[in-house]
């Protein structure tokens, strides 16, 4: 039996997706939209249809607009299927899921990649210790359940997310006993070359305005230019050790919330051998696009942060532009609608953009964080440290793959997840060259964890 053929198949429920696949079926394509969640929403709207107005109220409007996108979605022919993890996208556009223990499959003549962003590794002594977690991973436990922790917290890093995070915690009631931040002078004397082009955003600046107004009315202690940051503890987290102000502070607490931005979830892009480059402003790597946001594996596109950290808006926005284009190769739009839409989007992407030359240079990790000392741990699957990783480069390592024979650093669960960026710089910088010359971990399927059981379960059909 042959796999069910659809015009597009869609991956990931975020802005991007919603859109890309509700403009799709707007144009009559019959279109299939995967996503592993039980409910639409990506990371920046998790849980939005499922909300209540009391939870919505909590985390802002910003996550209340994301109900106008999920509204549209739920209103258009497209097949949203849940709980479904993709394992293998081929070059052919065969695209194979796992759903509640069966594998299937599903042939499209168009694929759209909207998996969005990952929050990039914060590799510090103690990283890895019970007590620490992400910022984005606090976010899902609030945005999905509710969540919040009752005992004192300590916020550190940078980016936008840890502002945000921050508010919506002191809004919950949770006890914040200190905001460390990453970002110095150097980072905003950098930023300020941005800031003409950042103020036709300024809707966004005033948001980020607000946000460090709440920190200073709530009276949390600010600590701002921090740097080397020490997790201490054993076998739990009990205190963030960190330099400010010329000398070494210590704030006690039990939870530990580590960020400093995100990076785009490539892994499907490196697994079709798609081409891609290094960002030398986000520090990370992203595919390759054409203005259309297609790579150059003919008919497959990236729309959202997959292809670069943009926001939620402007992934709303590649969305449509995909399923738009998606809607002209099948003739179902005609070039003169096509062109007037098009030029509107464009516009409205460019607004969108304004304000993240001056965000990347403000919130850009320093060396410390990104390319840690030997003593860290690195890949955290494999528990190998810096120190190993430097000690494969003396011995002739030249690249991420080849670490893998060394010391089996990205050959765990996460398959380079976690270390993959940090592998790559630590290389780069030993060999004193750029991380384009070093390269990355060459991603093969199954990029998500799949039995033999599931493998041999595989039906050719979507439901």
């Amino acid at each position: 039996m042959m796999p069910e053929s659809v015009d597009v198949v869609v991956i990931g429920a975020g802005p991007a997706g919603m859109s890309a696949a509700t403009t799709a079926a707007q144009a009559g394509l019959k279109v299939v939209l995967l996503d592993e969640q039980m409910a639409v929403g990506g990371q920046i709207y998790r849980s939005i249809t499922r909300a209540d107005d009391k939870r919505i109220d909590l985390l802002g409007p910003d996550y209340a607009s994301g109900s106008t996108i999920a509204v549209a979605l739920s209103a258009s022919n497209v097949r949203h299927v849940t709980g479904a993890q993709v394992w293998f996208v081929s070059r052919e556009h065969a695209v194979h899921y796992t759903q509640q223990g069966q594998s299937k499959s599903l042939v499209a003549r168009h694929v759209v990649l909207a998996t969005g962003a990952m929050e990039r590794p914060f590799p510090i002594v103690g990283w890895t210790t019970p007590g620490v977690m992400t910022a984005g991973a606090a976010q899902i436990l609030l945005k999905a359940s509710g969540t919040v922790p009752r005992q004192p917290v300590v916020l550190a890093g940078c980016g936008p997310l840890l502002y945000l995070l921050a508010w919506q915690y002191l809004r919950a009631g949770v006890p914040i006993r200190a905001f460390v931040e990453t970002t110095g002078l150097a980072d905003k004397f950098r930023a300020a070359k941005h800031w003409s082009s950042a103020l036709l955003g300024w809707r966004d600046l005033t948001k980020g305005l607000n946000l460090l107004r709440a920190l200073r009315r709530a009276r949390v202690p600010v600590y701002r230019g921090a740097a080397e940051l020490q997790v201490e503890g054993e076998p739990v987290a009990t205190a963030l050790t960190f330099i400010a102000s010329r000398k070494r502070q210590r704030i006690d607490a039990p939870l530990i919330l580590l960020h400093q931005g995100i990076v785009p979830n490539t892994q499907i892009t490196w697994s079709l051998q798609a081409s891609h480059h290094w960002d030398t402003n986000q520090l990370c790597w992203v595919p390759d696009r054409n203005d259309v946001f297609e790579l150059d594996v003919p008919d497959v596109f990236v729309a959202g942060d997959g292809g670069g950290i943009a926001g939620a808006k402007a992934a709303a926005t590649q969305g449509q532009i995909c399923g738009l284009e998606i809607g002209r190769r099948h003739g179902r739009i005609e070039r003169r609608e096509f062109d007037k839409r098009l030029d509107s989007l464009r516009s409205e992407h460019a607004g969108h953009l304004s304000v993240r030359p001056f965000l990347d240079a403000l919130y850009r990790p320093s060396d410390g964080t990104r390319i840690p000392a030997d003593d860290v741990l690195v890949c955290r699957c494999e528990e190998v440290t810096a120190a190993e990783i430097r000690q494969s480069v003396a011995l002739g390592c030249v690249g991420p793959n080849q670490t893998k024979a060394f010391n089996r650093c990205g050959m765990g669960p996460c398959q380079g997840r976690l270390c993959g960026l940090t592998v790559t710089e630590i290389i780069a910088r030993e060999r004193r060259v750029s991380p384009e010359v070093v390269g990355y971990y060459r991603i093969r399927p199954p990029i998500k964890p799949l039995t033999l059981g599931q493998l041999a379960s595989i039906s050719d059909h979507a439901e």
